[in-house]
């Protein structure tokens, strides 16, 4: 390994957005470059055209590549560049002939023609059967299982063209190295990747109508499987494949999972939230978890092979913005914080039910709607928005305790770790430790570290994340009787109001 070679290349491609990182071993970031798109979307499909993927990857590694490193040429590239990697969103779909060529567009992870196929799949093997070998406790158009059996009765030509299956981020790691290579992160919600084995299940593979021949290699991530011309970063012309003295590609992760790597989540006992628009928690687990039909919480692999829950619940900070929208547009959110201190834990008995736009954890009740329980003449608008901050809190506490997984610490991200009060709040209601963290770019930042460990940089994901991920501020948490009675009025009025979900 080439000592000057001390950069690492992290690239997260997510639904509309691609967002390139360029850090040093120390977890600095050097240039950090965006590029948006827009999805072709009609009706229940959403495409995008498969090659434009590659030219936005293309493009925003030159920008990045730019800024960094502002007029260095391919050789110094391949100097300084010790590794690029890339984590992308899960489920999205791009089938290829023998020479590559895409045959139609992408059908985005968002797309839900294949309903039918998804019902039919079920009727077949059944939930419990397919969680048992996938992890997956819903079977949805979402998964590729579902599209492929969709392209086959509704576009047979362009199934019996198919060549070559690829995710997103098989196409991307394809386009610069030429290695038709996956890992299993990205694979785990295909619903014909056994989990457990790490293989590919070829009873899922017969119903659609596919083989493993199709399929790319698995390996592991964080492994180099080839190399890419420097030409990609820095504008020349078509890039080539060169056999070795490019720039190494390493397999990186599903998105999520590498947002996990970058906040440190890669030890027993730390779990991740994201408070955003909605609220996702991963938590690593030791094993699969036994079926429960009334759970929709899937279990992916890690990057080690190991395993985590992902939970998300679809109203989160899109409740506080749709109330200060609403009724105090003329306040910014750190004002509106300001306001909600005011107010002592519990809201003065006002609770707030998040479920503006249905409920998924720990209840699952797509037709549960929001509610402030217990409003009276004595409540304003700072009891509102602190009842609001609270729901949040008490939803992270009550899926924690349904995940029963451990957790001593929780790795907070997202628009609501910019709220000190929020952060406070949630680590007072969970009676756990609750961190921030300097660089919020953690799925780049996570995919980075993926590439470092890769080339050797790094002995271990651990130990890079030991290095690379700062922290920043630490909310000791600080559990009072009002925080408890503020919690058990939540999940009284949650069960009053929603006893069956």
């Amino acid at each position: 390994m080439d000592i000057q070679k001390k950069y690492l290349i992290g690239v997260d491609v997510g639904t509309t957005s691609q967002k390139v990182a360029v850090f040093d071993t120390d977890g600095n970031t050097l240039a950090a470059v965006n590029v948006d798109y827009v999805l072709e979307t009609r009706g229940n499909t959403v495409e995008f055209d498969a090659l434009e993927y590659i030219s936005i990857l293309r493009r925003g590694l030159t920008a990045a590549a730019w800024k960094a490193f502002p007029g260095a040429g391919e050789e110094e590239l391949r100097e300084r560049v010790a590794a690029i990697s890339i984590d992308t969103q899960g489920e999205t779909l791009i089938v290829t002939d023998c020479e590559n060529r895409p045959l139609r567009p992408a059908i985005v992870w968002l797309d839900n023609r294949a309903d039918a196929q998804a019902k039919a799949i079920d009727a077949h093997f059944g939930r419990e059967r397919v969680y048992e070998v996938t992890g997956q406790p819903e079977i949805v158009a979402t998964w590729p299982a579902c599209k492929l059996a969709w392209l086959r009765e509704n576009e047979p030509e362009v199934f019996s063209e198919t060549e070559r299956v690829f995710l997103l981020e098989d196409w991307l790691l394809w386009s610069l190295s030429g290695q038709f290579v996956t890992e299993p992160t990205v694979q785990s919600s295909t619903i014909y990747l056994d989990i457990k084995q790490r293989t590919w299940w070829s009873e899922m593979l017969d119903e659609v109508g596919i083989s493993e021949r199709q399929l790319p290699e698995l390996v592991p991530s964080g492994t180099v499987i080839g190399y890419a011309d420097a030409a990609w970063l820095c504008g020349g012309g078509a890039a080539g494949v060169p056999a070795d003295g490019g720039i190494p590609v390493v397999t990186g992760a599903l998105d999520q999972v590498a947002g996990a790597i970058g906040a440190g989540v890669v030890r027993e006992g730390i779990v991740s939230e994201m408070t955003g628009t909605t609220m996702t928690v991963f938590a690593p687990t030791g094993g699969i978890p036994p079926y429960d039909a009334s759970s929709i919480v899937p279990c992916h692999l890690t990057y080690d092979g190991s395993y985590a829950l992902l939970s998300w619940t679809p109203t989160a900070g899109i409740a506080l913005k749709w109330f200060r929208n609403k009724f105090c547009p003329e306040l910014s959110f750190r004002e509106l914080d300001e306001l909600a201190e005011k107010v002592e834990p519990g809201s003065a008995g006002l609770v707030f039910l998040p479920y503006l736009c249905g409920s998924t954890m720990p209840k699952y009740d797509p037709d549960a709607r929001g509610v402030f329980y217990g409003l009276t003449m004595e409540h304003g608008r700072e009891h509102m928005a602190r009842a609001i901050l609270e729901s949040v809190a008490a939803m992270l506490r009550a899926t924690l305790d349904y995940l029963d997984v451990r957790c001593d610490e929780i790795r907070t991200m997202g628009g609501g770790a910019l709220s000190p009060l929020w952060c406070g709040i949630k680590a007072d209601m969970c009676g756990r430790r609750l961190v921030t963290l300097k660089n919020t770019d953690t799925a780049c930042l996570g995919a980075a570290i993926l590439g470092g460990v890769g080339v050797g940089l790094f002995p271990s994901v651990e130990e890079a994340c030991d290095c690379i991920v700062a922290t920043d501020r630490e909310y000791i948490p600080a559990p009072s009787e009002a925080s408890e009675a503020a919690y058990r009025a939540y999940t009284a009025a949650d069960d009053r109001i929603y006893p069956q979900a």
